[in-house]
């Protein structure tokens, strides 16, 4: 079983940043992706950014060049660095990751998700 737990989130005005944290702990062999979602009020989650264990990121068209994504392989560690924060981007963020577990098979976790609040 494989445990995701974010941290960072919180309220900050437009204009400003936050950074997110996620750490994965449990029978992890490897993991292929890891990444960030969001999912605002009366919205479907939205895959936000994400990483694989090479470095390749793939941003949500409204958060390039506003948000970064990087991951540290050897701690199974992902941060999501956001900066020009907008009230659009208020909503609870979620980590993921995808890969292989001790066992041989493959998993895809969720955390517990993070609020992000926008605003003045």
């Amino acid at each position: 079983q494989v445990q995701l737990v974010e941290s960072g989130g919180g309220l900050v005005q437009p204009g400003g940043s936050l950074r997110l944290s996620c750490e994965a702990s449990g029978s992890i062999f490897s993991i292929y992706a890891m990444g960030w979602s969001r999912q605002a009020p009366g919205k479907q989650r939205e895959l936000v950014a994400v990483i694989t264990s090479g470095g390749s990121t793939k941003y949500e068209d409204s958060v390039k060049g506003r948000f970064t994504i990087s991951r540290d392989n050897a701690k199974n560690t992902v941060a999501l660095q956001m900066d020009n924060l907008k009230p659009a981007d208020t909503a609870v963020y979620y980590c993921n990751a995808e890969g292989e577990a001790e066992a041989g098979h493959r998993f895809v976790s969720w955390g517990q998700g993070t609020q992000v609040t926008v605003s003045s």
